[in-house]
């Protein structure tokens, strides 16, 4: 009797045992298994200047070949008379260049053949000119080639600078802009020692937005 009475309490015990670590097992399985929260990616797309893009493009293809930027934001008949104005001007400095060139060329072998030939003339045309108006005429000539110069590189720089703000200005809203003109009168002080007031007609421009 004893026996079977100490094996009941020995069961007893170990049913215990193992319910308690069922229940310890739940509890840790519980909070393993609790999902983990998610992080949100707050970050925005970064704004993209489509206007600033075109322009820069507009800037190099223009400094590759003057006129392609203003062609490239879209050929109209402004943008095409802006391109051969370009061209025509870079044409006449160069055709100036060219014949400045040549009279300096022209002035520069007369100083030289007369420095190795005292009182003589080689060229017809300079026969009645002295060595003095040939020296004032050939810096003259010479200053006529250097502003030439510099007016080829400001007119190239030019091209490109304008094709990158056409770009710009292309992508550039304004908005709504109306523009009203309406007739009124001005009161103009003709004299001011009677403060006579003359009304003189004009036009009020009013610009809203």
């Amino acid at each position: 009797m004893s026996k079977v009475f100490l094996l009941s309490v020995v069961l007893l015990l170990t049913s215990f045992a193992v319910k308690s670590q069922e229940v310890l097992v739940n509890k840790k399985d519980s909070t393993a298994l609790k999902p983990v929260p998610k992080k949100i990616d707050t970050l925005q797309p970064k704004y993209v200047n489509p206007g600033k893009i075109a322009g820069r493009r507009a800037f190099l293809r223009s400094l590759m070949l003057p006129g392609l930027g203003q062609i490239r934001n879209g050929f109209t008949f402004y943008r095409g008379l802006k391109v051969a104005g370009i061209y025509t001007g870079a044409t006449l400095l160069t055709l100036s260049y060219i014949d400045n060139s040549k009279s300096y060329n022209r002035i520069m072998a007369e100083l030289n053949y007369r420095l190795a030939n005292p009182g003589k003339t080689n060229d017809a045309l300079f026969v009645s000119v002295g060595e003095t108006g040939l020296v004032n005429a050939k810096d003259l000539y010479k200053r006529n080639k250097q502003i030439i110069i510099f007016s080829l590189g400001g007119l190239y720089l030019l091209n490109a600078v304008e094709a990158y703000i056409d770009a710009r200005l292309k992508y550039f809203d304004v908005g709504d802009v109306a523009i009203k003109f309406s007739p009124t009168v001005i009161n103009m002080n003709t004299n001011t020692m009677y403060g006579l007031n003359m009304p003189v007609p004009g036009v009020k421009v009013k610009i809203a937005f």
